[in-house]
């Protein structure tokens, strides 16, 4: 019988790996843990040894005594420690051990990732317990379902008027919003409050610039003194917008992104750059209060964005069909001022469905970032005060024709 020497190897190093770590956190004298770095390295050699000799039964017998003695010594110890980490990770070690002798790439991964969290113990407590909020627990709940249990069963088809409705897809620009929302948040979280508004708006632009600038506009208008820093907010907030775009049309068709990367970059960049001489200037001066914890996303602004995109959806196939294409780009211009992200979905699935050209999808979703940027600018005037708005609109208007300006060449093509 041929000796995998390698296999017996490299299992005998996942269990010094985990014992290692376990050896660490066991303590000194009576009340010291029961397993440690040879009790781990037996077990993987244990589990090893039983498969290469005696097959699937061999390891069902080490399997069983092993855990046998793992519930000897949880019960022994229990008075002192009612957790059953390193019991749990001690069974694993015979089943890392007889995997290694098939898959040792697969074995060598999961033991590096049973070591990480036996080690992160520490981390993670803190991580849930004085970290996490009882609101972002909810969303991860909530983002987990949303994920896991709906998304697979919608049907991934096309469905409704026009046949226009992709249920699978839709619901992947939910969780896409649901997901950069997230991440924002979470940057927000990491960072601190000591980056103020610039950093708030530009993870609240993930979710809705549009609003992000009407609360940047409101509260500058109630505090004069924190004006740099709300339109840097503001202006940052455009930046995420042009991200968000990129990203949802890399998903959706990458052939529209292909069209629009040079307007998307010009762009983003000219807002970019907008926001951060705002930003510097902000943080050159008195900085305002902290950022508040706040919700990891708003389901009910991805459901909205959802629904638009679904009328959106449905209006431009129907405007398509009796008007052709000046129909598409008003109603995509339309869609735009209640959000840019919807409109270009649209058009974008009407590439990804081959019944537009790239190209061609360029001008209508220009259109609907031009709509879009108009209801910037009117929220920057109504919800707060001329100032503001003076300071906010040439950020808006230089981005926008910069992305008119680089899409000269797909235009005109």
């Amino acid at each position: 019988m041929e000796t995998p020497w390698l296999n017996v190897a490299t299992a005998l190093a996942l269990g010094l790996l985990l014992g290692l770590e376990r050896e660490r956190a066991k303590g000194e004298g009576a009340a010291r843990g029961a397993a440690g770095i040879r009790t781990f390295a037996l077990a993987t050699l244990l589990g090893a040894l039983a498969v290469h000799v005696a097959g699937q039964g061999g390891l069902m017998v080490v399997l069983g005594g092993v855990a046998a003695l793992a519930s000897l010594a949880y019960l022994k110890s229990r008075s002192d420690d009612p957790g059953l980490t390193t019991e749990v990770a001690l069974v694993s070690a015979p089943l890392l051990g007889a995997l290694a002798m098939s898959d040792l790439v697969l074995a060598s991964a999961v033991g590096v990732m049973v070591a990480f969290i036996l080690a992160m113990k520490t981390s993670v407590h803190h991580f849930v317990k004085r970290v996490l909020t009882d609101a972002e627990t909810h969303d991860l709940l909530v983002f987990a379902i949303a994920t896991i249990v709906i998304w697979p069963q919608l049907p991934d088809r096309a469905i409704g008027p026009y046949q226009a409705l992709n249920p699978h897809s839709i619901w992947l620009f939910v969780l896409l919003v649901l997901g950069i929302g997230a991440c924002g948040h979470v940057l927000t979280r990491v960072l601190g409050p000591r980056y103020g508004l610039p950093l708030a708006g530009l993870a609240s632009g993930f979710v809705s610039s549009t609003a992000t600038i009407g609360v940047m506009a409101a509260r500058a208008a109630k505090c004069p003194a924190e004006m740099k820093a709300a339109v840097a907010g503001a202006a940052l907030s455009t930046v995420a917008t042009f991200v968000q775009l990129g990203l949802l049309l890399a998903v959706v068709s990458p052939a529209s992104l292909a069209a629009m990367a040079r307007p998307l970059l010009a762009g983003g960049t000219i807002a970019l750059v907008y926001g951060l001489a705002f930003t510097i200037a902000a943080l050159r001066s008195t900085g305002g209060e902290p950022v508040p914890n706040g919700r990891a996303f708003s389901i009910s602004s991805a459901c909205v964005l959802a629904s638009t995109l679904c009328v959106m959806l449905v209006a431009s196939a129907a405007l398509r069909a009796g008007f052709g294409e000046a129909g598409m780009v008003l109603g995509a211009a339309l869609a735009g001022l209640v959000d840019t992200h919807a409109a270009a979905i649209s058009v974008a699935s009407l590439v990804a469905a081959s019944k537009l050209s790239a190209l061609d999808a360029v001008f209508p979703i220009l259109a609907a970032m031009t709509t879009n940027m108009i209801a910037k600018a009117s929220m920057s005037l109504g919800a707060g005060d001329l100032a503001f708005a003076r300071r906010v609109l040439p950020g808006l208007v230089m981005s926008n024709a910069a992305s008119w300006l680089a899409a000269v060449p797909a235009l005109t093509a």
